[in-house]
């Protein structure tokens, strides 16, 4: 089974920048989670989703690296049976001519 979670959309405080310190902006993630379903193991989707926005609003990363690799291990470690993941994360309103992400993909 993959799950998906698509556009989580949320405001935090992520960047280096000043301004980035001082001011929240929007946040999008994208998660795939590839699982074996046995013996009724399934993933709760809004528990994932929401353990996603309180990580990130809490942790207040400097960098989408740092929270994308401790975005891992905190799923890994509330998911044991996540066989892949594939991670991505946004910053959509940075730059005024594009958005910026940055993305993983792991096999377990």
């Amino acid at each position: 089974m993959t799950i998906h979670i698509e556009h989580l959309t949320f405001e935090a405080i992520i960047g280096l920048l000043d301004f980035e310190r001082e001011h929240t902006q929007r946040v999008v993630i994208d998660l795939e989670a590839t699982y074996d379903y046995e013996n009724g193991a399934f993933i709760d989707y809004a528990d994932l989703a929401e353990i996603i926005i309180i990580r990130v609003q809490e942790s207040r990363y400097e960098l989408l690296e740092e929270a994308l690799l401790d975005l891992e291990t905190l799923i890994l470690s509330s998911y044991s049976h996540i066989t892949a993941l594939y991670l991505k994360i946004q910053k959509p309103d940075i730059l005024q001519n594009c958005q910026v992400a940055l993305s993983q993909n792991w096999h377990y």
